[in-house]
């Protein structure tokens, strides 16, 4: 998500703990500024250790905060987190930290200004395995995620000091998400949300495929979003997927169409939402065996016979629940937006969606592998729209939005 501009503006507080890892809270600063957010930080005396206030304040921070009652600083500064920002996040997060922030010490202005804030607050520890592992740390981030705290728990592996297992700090792209989920409206919260996506991948030989150029970066950003807004989200992947998706989203992988099938039409039932991005084979070649095909066999060609895959949108869509909606996409070729739009109005009512986004292929930067699109948007209410071209994380946070008011 990192081309989303729906979060613009948006204050969030960063405190930064003593730990080998802190530096790699740096990124995160930089990750965040990138999408226009405010971001302040507070380093604790274990934290200036490792690194500077000037690092922060050089990378975009403002205010970066340090001790309590520093002359010339504001003596209020420990409750200004408190009055601005939208979320806080604490990252890496230390034993100590937790300790106090579970049983309301304010002796520190990071302890002090997390006190003082009543907003979202995100926690993403950083410890040797055996202090993670203490019944007392279990404890305080346990206490700490009953009040409502998010725990990024820690990742696996060799830590500084040369032990190994789960206390090392959770990847970058984990907190960094955290932290935007905490920042979202949470308008999907309670919604089950299925999304399909990227290519399929039909075998004609043992070795070789029939397939498409998709990434599943349209569908990977509509996973995001919706996670990012509350919703409980499963992910149903062709292959070749490799963006990084939240750890609690739910994610599963098929190879080929009728795969994909089967696998999303045993979940749907249990869904609210049905977000249709993957391109899908339309057809299967019938596979010539399970060996490698050899060009001996065949020194002047040979045809291949292919079988309609189940249409998935299609089959889902006229299955479901009252209360469910769907979205599906169209993959086109046309020569204009213009010419897209009755496009995306004939598949709408074929399809029997909810709603319903074309984006041109054949246009370099939209569709396969681009990292925007340009959108025709039709609902069953009659409301058609085109959308010029930009992110794909913008476009699925507003047809996130579109879908929830239908």
């Amino acid at each position: 998500m990192d081309q989303l501009t729906r979060l613009v503006n948006k204050r969030l507080h960063l405190g930064v703990c003593g730990s080998v890892a802190c530096c790699r809270a740096a990124d995160l600063l930089r990750a965040w500024r990138a999408l226009d957010l405010h971001v302040s930080v507070t380093l604790t005396p274990g934290a200036r250790q490792f690194v500077t206030p000037l690092l922060f304040a050089a990378l975009g921070a403002a205010p970066v905060y340090t001790d309590m009652f520093t002359p010339g600083e504001d003596v209020f500064a420990h409750l200004e987190p408190g009055q601005h920002a939208h979320a806080l996040v604490v990252a890496p997060a230390s034993a100590d930290a937790l300790a106090r922030l579970a049983h309301g010490a304010a002796n520190d202005m990071l302890a002090a200004q997390a006190l003082a804030f009543d907003g979202p607050l995100v926690l993403a520890p950083a410890m040797n395995p055996r202090m993670w592992a203490h019944p007392a740390t279990q404890a305080n981030a346990a206490l700490l995620q009953e009040r409502g705290a998010q725990i990024v728990r820690p990742g696996c592996g060799g830590t500084a000091c040369g032990d190994q297992g789960e206390g090392r700090l959770a990847p970058l792209t984990d907190i960094f998400l955290a932290g935007l989920r905490a920042l979202a409206p949470q308008d999907m919260a309670g919604k089950k949300v299925l999304v399909t996506l990227g290519p399929t991948r039909e075998a004609w030989d043992g070795v070789r495929y029939w397939s498409n150029p998709s990434t599943g970066l349209m569908g990977a950003a509509l996973a995001v979003c919706a996670w990012l807004r509350g919703a409980a989200v499963t992910a149903v992947c062709g292959p070749g997927v490799s963006y990084a998706l939240p750890r609690d989203l739910d994610r599963r992988d098929v190879t080929n169409a009728r795969e994909m099938h089967a696998v999303a039409a045993a979940l749907w039932p249990g869904m609210d939402m049905g977000i249709f991005t993957a391109a899908v084979a339309d057809f299967s070649p019938k596979p010539l065996g399970p060996h490698k095909f050899k060009k001996a066999a065949a020194p002047q060609g040979f045809s291949v016979d292919f079988t309609p895959n189940p249409d998935i949108l299609q089959t889902l869509a006229t299955a479901r629940a009252p209360h469910q909606k769907v979205l599906g996409f169209a993959a086109e070729t046309a020569p204009d937006m213009a010419a897209l739009l009755p496009l995306a109005r004939a598949k709408l009512a074929r399809k029997n969606a909810d709603l319903l986004a074309a984006n041109r292929v054949n246009s370099a930067d939209s569709g396969f592998a681009a990292p925007t699109n340009s959108l025709a948007v039709a609902d069953a209410t009659g409301r058609e729209e085109i959308w010029p071209n930009q992110s794909k994380a913008d476009a699925a946070w507003d047809l996130c939005t579109w879908l929830l008011r239908l």
